[in-house]
């Protein structure tokens, strides 16, 4: 019974990070959903989000259709988010500061709060941009190439702040094309 019930505990605790399909929506941009990793990603410990990279490929390729899935594990306000993005943009040295204020109000205006369990997902379409969804809905569009290039730096770039995340996004070795 005791080992039961430890074998019952391990596998809830790795459910939050297991990658759930994505949207029917979100998966038709793609053409064919692939997994190409997945990961978490803890502040101070504290547990923040899971994330899973999609793409129609075994391999990620920055200028080819992907999808970023983040399932948020904690409360965190839709202008929080714009805000980190637009400072990580900023620390990557993405865009002027007329860009990052037009952005910055873009995604104030479609990213919704989230908490527990929610989900808000990115795809990139190049030569068009970014749009969003959530677990059952389009968000909406930015539609700047520059934007969607470097939205999905935060997570994929080689100077992003966190390196582990980013490897296990791209997959076992963490190589991207």
């Amino acid at each position: 019974m005791h080992r039961t019930l430890v074998f019952c505990l391990l596998v809830l605790l790795a459910l939050p990070a297991a990658a759930a399909e994505l949207p029917a929506a979100a998966c038709k941009l793609l053409q064919t959903c692939r997994l190409i990793g997945q990961g978490t990603l803890r502040w101070w410990g504290f547990h923040v989000y899971d994330a899973a990279l999609w793409a129609p490929s075994e391999r990620w390729q920055a200028q080819a259709p992907y999808a970023l899935d983040i399932r948020y594990a904690r409360r965190v306000t839709g202008a929080q988010l714009a805000e980190t993005s637009v400072d990580e943009l900023r620390r990557l040295g993405i865009g002027d500061e007329a860009a990052l204020t037009r952005w910055g109000a873009a995604m104030r205006k479609l990213f919704p709060d989230v908490a527990p369990g929610s989900r808000l997902i990115g795809v990139h379409v190049p030569q068009r941009g970014a749009l969003f969804y959530s677990a059952t809905a389009y968000l909406g569009a930015i539609e700047e190439p520059e934007f969607a290039r470097g939205f999905f730096a935060i997570w994929l770039d080689p100077r992003t702040q966190k390196p582990d995340l980013r490897a296990a996004l791209l997959g076992r070795d963490g190589a991207a094309e």
